[in-house]
C-alpha cells in the first residue's frame, strides 16, 4: 500500500458530535507538495460581478470546501447547460460558485466548531494528484458533467481511497439521465441507492426528513415552484463504499447551493435556506466522521 493511500484514509478523523469539534488534516503525500494547486478564482456560471474575497481567505484551516470542475456536454445531449472552456470557468461546474461555497463555509464557521477555510477550492481532475488533497467536494448541475475515461478513473480512485462527493443542483428526468451516464463510467458496478429515512446522514446533527426538497431560486421566481422540469419529488440517494459508508451523496431534485447563496435574499424562502444549511452541516459532519 502506498504512503499516499495510507494517508488518504486518515482524513476521517474523530469527531465529538456534542460540540461539533472536528479535526481533519488535508491529504498530503510525502514529497508531493508541488502537486497541490494554489487557491484561484474563476468566473461564475451565474453572474458577472466579482465576489469579494474575505479578509482571512489565506488562513490555514482543517477543512476546505472543494468544488469539482468538470467538462460539460457541449451540446446539451442530456441538459441545456454546457459550452465554453470549462478549464477557465463560466460553465456548468461553476453554478453556485463562488458565492454559494463561501456562504456555506461562512455558515459552517458560524454555527459549528469546524475549522473551515473561508474560500472554496476549485479542483480539476486533470491536475496530476491535486484532487487527493481535497477530501470533500461539491459538484453543481450534476446532470451536465461529461468526464473523460481518465477523469472518471481518477474520481473512482479518489472516492475509494476515502474521498467524499456531494452531487447537487439538478432536477428532472433529462438531468438525471445525464448524471447517470457519467456516474456509470465512474462506478460501472456500484448501485445508486435511495437513502432510507433512518439513515445517519439525516440524523448526524439535525433530525431531518428524506422528503425535504430544497428549491431552485430561478424556478421559485420564474415559475412559482421549487423545481425545474419534472423534478417535483426530492430523491436523496447515494453510493456506498466497501464498508457500507456513503462516499457519494446525491441531492437529486434539490438545490442546496441556492439555499446557501440566497439565504439572505427575500425572494428565496427562508424555510428552504434554513434546511439547506442543516443538510449541509449533516453531510459535512457525516463525511468527516
Amino acid at each position: 500500500m502506498s504512503r499516499k493511500l495510507k494517508l488518504l484514509g486518515r482524513w476521517r478523523a474523530a469527531i465529538a458530535i456534542a460540540t461539533l469539534t472536528v479535526l481533519v488534516p488535508m491529504l498530503m503525500s510525502t514529497g508531493a507538495f508541488a502537486e497541490q494547486r494554489e487557491f484561484r478564482v474563476y468566473p461564475s456560471f451565474e453572474y458577472q460581478a466579482n465576489v469579494e474575497l474575505p479578509p482571512d481567505y489565506k488562513e490555514q484551516t482543517e477543512f476546505v470546501v472543494g468544488r469539482l470542475m468538470y467538462p460539460p456536454y457541449q451540446y446539451g445531449r442530456f441538459s441545456r447547460f454546457g459550452g465554453g472552456d470549462w478549464t477557465q470557468g463560466g460553465t456548468s461546474w461553476a453554478v453556485d460558485y463562488p458565492r454559494g461555497d463561501r456562504d456555506f463555509a461562512r455558515l459552517l464557521r458560524r454555527i459549528t466548531r469546524v475549522h473551515v477555510r473561508s474560500v472554496e477550492q476549485p479542483v480539476n481532475l486533470d491536475d496530476k494528484d491535486d484532487v487527493y488533497y481535497w477530501p470533500f467536494m461539491i459538484m453543481g448541475l450534476a446532470g451536465s458533467w461529461d468526464l473523460t475515461e481518465p477523469q472518471a478513473a481518477k474520481l473512482r480512485d479518489y472516492l475509494l481511497r476515502g474521498g467524499f462527493l456531494l452531487c447537487d443542483s439538478f432536477f428532472g428526468t433529462n438531468e438525471w439521465d445525464g448524471f447517470v451516464a457519467t456516474m456509470n463510467r465512474v462506478f460501472p458496478n456500484r448501485p445508486m441507492i435511495d437513502l432510507p429515512a433512518n439513515h445517519p446522514i439525516f440524523h448526524t446533527v439535525y433530525d431531518l426528513s428524506s422528503s425535504t426538497q430544497i428549491g431552485n431560486y430561478q424556478s421559485y421566481n420564474g415559475r412559482g415552484v421549487p423545481y425545474r422540469a419534472d423534478g417535483d419529488t426530492p430523491r436523496w440517494r447515494g453510493i456506498l463504499d466497501d464498508d457500507g459508508r456513503l462516499m457519494v451523496v446525491i441531492a437529486f431534485n434539490n438545490d442546496l447551493g441556492d439555499g446557501w447563496q440566497w439565504s439572505d435574499d427575500e425572494n428565496y424562502p427562508l424555510g428552504d435556506a434554513n434546511m439547506s444549511i442543516k443538510f449541509g452541516v449533516n453531510i459535512v459532519v457525516y463525511a468527516m466522521t
